[in-house]
């Protein structure tokens, strides 16, 4: 009785956490016109030692689905440590088996013996990007449909390229930039170009889905708001989030493998 007394408190404590979010939403982002619906909405601008910076609904979206994976974090890592041996898991807990050992065996797949070095990298940016993706089945706007968020993971995935290369190859993963002599300008190029492929792929990729459900909201009339854009919803968050997260950690592997090796 006790459990079953603390699971519904638990339940009721998500649902409460859930209802503020809302309300923080709907009073933080202005009305703004459907037609505009897939555009950075400024929300609040304010000045802080001598410069002004703006928090925006992109700040808003990172804000909230952040939270969401700490709790979500939280509340899985508690369960886990607190399950005995003989205990049945939860139906949340049964998901994120599923999802840690699929991405286990998907690191284990492309980056053999390293890939225990990199699950754990991989596997965070793989829930991060999907969860960007699909936010705004949520009502919110899709973090990763904004370049800033995009580039920053971006240059991340493109430090730990370079640094991994670095401790394995040392001073020739600089020097295989040039050999061929000739072809040394096109190596360099599309060295630098990873992070702007990594980036550019994911966000226009995403803000495209943004744009055409913006549009559609903008043209279909309210009745049919409730049906057909759900259907569309289906296609351009989950499914088109789901592809393009796998993209991104897919790729993200395939050059960490090409600098260190087999």
């Amino acid at each position: 009785m006790e459990k079953k007394a603390n699971k519904k408190l638990k339940v009721l404590a998500i649902i409460a956490i859930i209802a503020v979010l809302a309300v923080l939403i709907s009073k933080l982002v202005p009305d703004i016109d459907r037609e505009a619906g897939f555009a950075i909405s400024l929300l609040y601008e304010f000045e802080l030692f001598g410069q002004t910076l703006h928090l925006t609904s992109t700040h808003v979206s990172l804000t909230i689905v952040t939270v969401v994976l700490i709790v979500l974090a939280v509340i899985v890592n508690k369960k886990v440590m607190r399950m005995d041996d003989e205990e049945t898991p939860g139906t949340l807990v049964n998901i994120f088996e599923l999802a840690v050992e699929a991405a286990d065996n998907m690191v284990r797949g492309t980056m053999g013996r390293h890939a225990v070095r990199f699950r754990n990298y991989i596997a965070t940016v793989m829930l991060f990007a999907l969860f960007c993706n699909i936010s705004s089945i949520w009502g919110l706007r899709p973090p990763t449909a904004d370049y800033g968020v995009t580039l920053a993971m971006g240059l991340i995935t493109f430090f730990l390229i370079h640094i991994n290369g670095i401790k394995a190859q040392g001073a020739s993963h600089f020097t295989s930039l040039f050999k061929p002599i000739l072809l040394s300008p096109i190596n360099i190029i599309g060295e630098v170009a990873t992070p702007l492929s990594l980036s550019l792929r994911l966000f226009g990729n995403v803000l495209s889905g943004t744009v055409m459900m913006g549009l559609i909201y903008g043209l279909v009339a309210p009745p049919i708001t409730t049906g057909i854009p759900a259907i569309l919803h289906v296609y351009f968050d989950l499914f088109s989030g789901c592809i393009q997260a796998y993209v991104f950690c897919m790729l993200t592997m395939v050059y960490i493998t090409d600098k260190i090796g087999d």
